[in-house]
Protein backbone atom coordinates (compact mmCIF):
# COMPACT_ATOMS: atom_id res chain seq x y z
CA UNK A 1 0.00 0.00 0.00
CA UNK A 2 1.48 3.38 -0.94
CA UNK A 3 2.51 5.64 1.91
CA UNK A 4 0.45 8.79 2.20
CA UNK A 5 2.29 12.08 2.25
CA UNK A 6 1.20 14.81 4.61
CA UNK A 7 -0.93 17.40 2.90
CA UNK A 8 1.69 20.05 3.63
CA UNK A 9 4.31 18.10 1.64
CA UNK A 10 2.18 17.81 -1.51
CA UNK A 11 2.59 20.56 -4.09
CA UNK A 12 -0.56 22.35 -5.11
CA UNK A 13 -1.54 22.76 -8.76
CA UNK A 14 -3.83 25.28 -10.32
CA UNK A 15 -6.95 23.96 -12.02
CA UNK A 16 -10.14 25.27 -13.53
CA UNK A 17 -13.54 24.24 -12.22
CA UNK A 18 -17.05 25.30 -13.12
CA UNK A 19 -19.31 26.33 -10.25
CA UNK A 20 -22.85 27.61 -10.23
CA UNK A 21 -22.74 31.39 -10.21
CA UNK A 22 -25.05 31.82 -7.24
CA UNK A 23 -22.93 29.47 -5.13
CA UNK A 24 -19.72 31.21 -6.13
CA UNK A 25 -21.16 34.63 -5.31
CA UNK A 26 -22.46 33.45 -1.93
CA UNK A 27 -19.15 31.74 -1.09
CA UNK A 28 -17.18 34.86 -1.91
CA UNK A 29 -19.56 37.02 0.11
CA UNK A 30 -19.23 34.64 3.07
CA UNK A 31 -15.44 34.57 2.80
CA UNK A 32 -15.32 30.84 2.07
CA UNK A 33 -11.90 29.59 1.01
CA UNK A 34 -12.78 27.76 -2.20
CA UNK A 35 -9.50 25.84 -2.46
CA UNK A 36 -9.66 24.54 1.11
CA UNK A 37 -13.33 23.66 0.74
CA UNK A 38 -12.74 21.76 -2.49
CA UNK A 39 -9.76 19.90 -0.99
CA UNK A 40 -11.83 18.83 2.03
CA UNK A 41 -14.74 17.73 -0.15
CA UNK A 42 -12.44 15.78 -2.48
CA UNK A 43 -10.68 14.09 0.46
CA UNK A 44 -14.06 13.02 1.90
CA UNK A 45 -15.32 11.80 -1.47
CA UNK A 46 -12.12 9.82 -2.10
CA UNK A 47 -12.28 8.26 1.38
CA UNK A 48 -15.86 7.18 0.66
CA UNK A 49 -14.80 5.71 -2.69
CA UNK A 50 -11.91 3.83 -1.04
CA UNK A 51 -14.22 2.39 1.63
CA UNK A 52 -16.75 1.35 -1.01
CA UNK A 53 -14.01 -0.30 -3.09
CA UNK A 54 -12.55 -2.09 -0.04
CA UNK A 55 -15.97 -3.43 0.96
CA UNK A 56 -16.58 -4.68 -2.57
CA UNK A 57 -13.13 -6.28 -2.84
CA UNK A 58 -13.60 -7.97 0.54
CA UNK A 59 -17.31 -8.76 0.26
CA UNK A 60 -16.77 -12.50 0.01
CA UNK A 61 -14.37 -12.66 2.96
CA UNK A 62 -16.72 -10.57 5.09
CA UNK A 63 -19.61 -12.87 4.19
CA UNK A 64 -17.59 -15.98 5.09
CA UNK A 65 -16.49 -14.39 8.39
CA UNK A 66 -20.05 -13.43 9.27
CA UNK A 67 -21.26 -16.95 8.50
CA UNK A 68 -18.51 -18.36 10.73
CA UNK A 69 -19.50 -16.07 13.60
CA UNK A 70 -23.16 -16.90 13.09
CA UNK A 71 -22.39 -20.62 13.32
CA UNK A 72 -19.62 -20.66 15.96
CA UNK A 73 -19.93 -17.35 17.80
CA UNK A 74 -16.92 -15.31 18.92
CA UNK A 75 -14.13 -16.35 21.24
CA UNK A 76 -15.42 -14.05 23.99
CA UNK A 77 -19.06 -15.14 23.99
CA UNK A 78 -18.56 -17.00 27.30
CA UNK A 79 -16.95 -14.07 29.12
CA UNK A 80 -19.07 -11.14 28.01
CA UNK A 81 -21.40 -9.60 30.55
CA UNK A 82 -23.69 -7.78 28.08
Amino acid sequence: MPRRRSTAAVAKRATNVSVRGDLLDAAREAGVNLSATLERALAEELATARRRKWREENREAIQVYNEHIEKHGTFSDDVRRF
